[in-house]
């Protein structure tokens, strides 16, 4: 019986050691030609390559960074090719460098964990490439901004109101941001889409063009029918509004109209003139009736103590004149039965298409006014402007600050002061009064307005050869005044 057995077991342990040699060759010819390969487990710049030769891994490495990248615009989706943003991966070299690791080992080593698939160590080479952050910063804003970004629009007057449309938010592309996130897109081997960062771009202020227009179309809308003139300054730039307006029609600006009591402030601005440091109170205390209460009596005396006591109002009207403001004079005292002291002839009233039959002793001009609220501002603010470029050493920022204070002070609630919501800051003079027919015919308002969304001057008069009802023309200037202050604070005005 063990005769029989024994040819049997031997040809089973001959063909168990055929059949592992066979597997032992099939598995060293495909070890050789894996080690005549990149080692497993190598990657170059993030993609593999083990068992790929040099051709192949070239192939793989090229397919994946030479593939488009994705940049998603606010929902619009763009894909561009890495050469174009100059982008090139340096595969000769990586390459170079992952030759270097083909044969680390010993041959029987390697087999023996490769027979047994022992741990695989993971090598990584880095990416290498060549790229230009400006050329692609170049690229995004002169390709992706420039045709997608969207300007912010600004709000939109509404015809014959004081109110404003609301505008529009823009989109910008954050360049700084965008430009490193398409870099990382690029060296990325899998995440090559990419969300732009995005800034929303303000909504500007409406144009100064589009305020004159809302402005002219409320003086449409009032139906007042006679002249209005309007001056506007900025006063954090060089920014205004200047015109005069009758029934539709534009009318050439600076018309003379009878000053009345805004002539006050430039008799509180030469009277400061003279003034020394600290003003006597009894001087102050007639200067706070003078502006405060609009007192003729405190006007006279002010300037007849302090200024000169005869001839006051030419020296007013020469300071005037220095400050090149030559449409404003004073003439004579207020008190009844003053005497003329002189006329003056001024460009405003030699003009002989408009004639609003001004006072011929008390004269100025809208934008006379304006100018002059903006230098005592610009003095008041930063010790500076044309009140302290003329008058230097006679007039100081603490005397501007005072003249401000006063005018801020002239609470009336009517005018230009009606229009703007409570609690703002206007440093402001009226003037009107009833002349020999016992009517008003001239109205002005001229103001220092401070407001959160800018501070500006504004000066406005009217005049109605008939007459100016004060009930309708009061609502006017706050239309206007209301109109002004929403220019400049429209998100608030929103």
């Amino acid at each position: 019986m063990q005769s029989k057995r024994f040819p049997l077991l031997r040809w089973i342990a001959i063909g168990l050691i055929l059949i592992t040699v066979t597997l032992t060759t099939l598995q060293l010819v495909s070890y050789s030609r894996i080690r005549n390969n990149f080692p497993l487990g190598l990657e170059i710049g993030d993609v593999p390559v083990g068992g790929l030769n040099y051709q192949e891994a070239a192939e793989r490495i090229y397919t994946v960074y030479r593939s488009p990248i994705e940049l998603n615009y606010a929902g619009s989706l763009i894909q561009i090719r890495p050469a174009v943003l100059g982008f090139e991966p340096q595969v000769e070299k990586m390459l170079a460098v992952a030759d270097n690791l083909r044969i680390t080992k010993p041959f029987w080593t390697g087999f023996w964990e490769f027979l047994w698939n022992r741990n695989i160590e993971i090598i990584n080479i880095p990416l290498n490439a060549d790229y230009d952050e400006n050329r692609i910063r170049y690229y995004l804003e002169t390709e992706i901004a420039a045709r997608y970004d969207t300007p912010a629009s600004p709000p939109k007057p509404i015809p014959g109101t004081s109110q404003f449309e609301a505008g529009e938010p823009g989109t910008s592309l954050n360049l700084d941001r965008a430009t490193i996130q398409v870099v990382d897109a690029l060296k990325s081997p899998d995440k090559r889409s990419v969300t732009l960062s995005l800034g929303q771009s303000g909504i500007p202020r409406p144009s100064i063009g589009d305020l004159e227009v809302m402005l002219k179309q409320i003086i449409d809308a009032s139906g007042f029918d006679g002249i209005v003139e309007l001056y506007m300054q900025d006063m954090e730039s060089d920014q205004n509004v200047h015109f005069a307006y009758e029934q539709g029609a534009n009318l050439a600006p600076n018309i003379a109209f009878s000053a009345w009591s805004t002539i006050k402030i430039p008799v509180m601005v030469s009277a400061f003139k003279v003034l020394n440091e600290p003003a006597p109170e009894q001087y102050l205390a007639l200067m706070e009736g003078m502006i405060e209460q609009s007192e003729n009596t405190s006007t006279d005396e002010l300037a007849m103590t302090v200024i000169e006591q005869n001839l006051a109002p030419l020296i007013v009207t020469e300071d005037m004149q220095t400050l090149g403001l030559e449409n404003t004079f004073w003439g004579a005292y207020f008190y009844l039965g003053a005497p003329p002291l002189q006329r003056f002839i001024t460009p405003a009233n030699s003009r002989e298409d408009i004639d609003t039959g001004p006072d011929p002793f008390l004269q100025t001009t809208v934008a006379d006014m304006g100018m002059l609220l903006e230098d005592i501002y610009q003095c008041d603010e930063y010790g500076g402007g044309a009140l302290i470029a003329a008058f230097p050493g006679e007039t100081t920022q603490e005397e501007c600050n005072l003249m401000t204070t006063y005018l801020a002070r002239n609470q009336i609630a009517v005018l230009i002061q009606s229009g703007v919501p409570s609690g703002t800051t206007v440093a402001h003079k009226h003037g009107w009064a009833n002349e020999t027919d016992g009517l008003l015919h001239t109205i002005g308002d001229v103001a220092l307005v401070y407001t959160p969304g800018g501070d500006y001057a504004l000066s406005i008069f009217v005049h109605h050869p008939v007459q100016a009802v004060f009930d309708p023309v009061n609502a006017l200037f706050a239309e206007l005044s209301q109109a002004v202050y929403n220019y400049f604070n429209i998100e608030i005005a929103n």
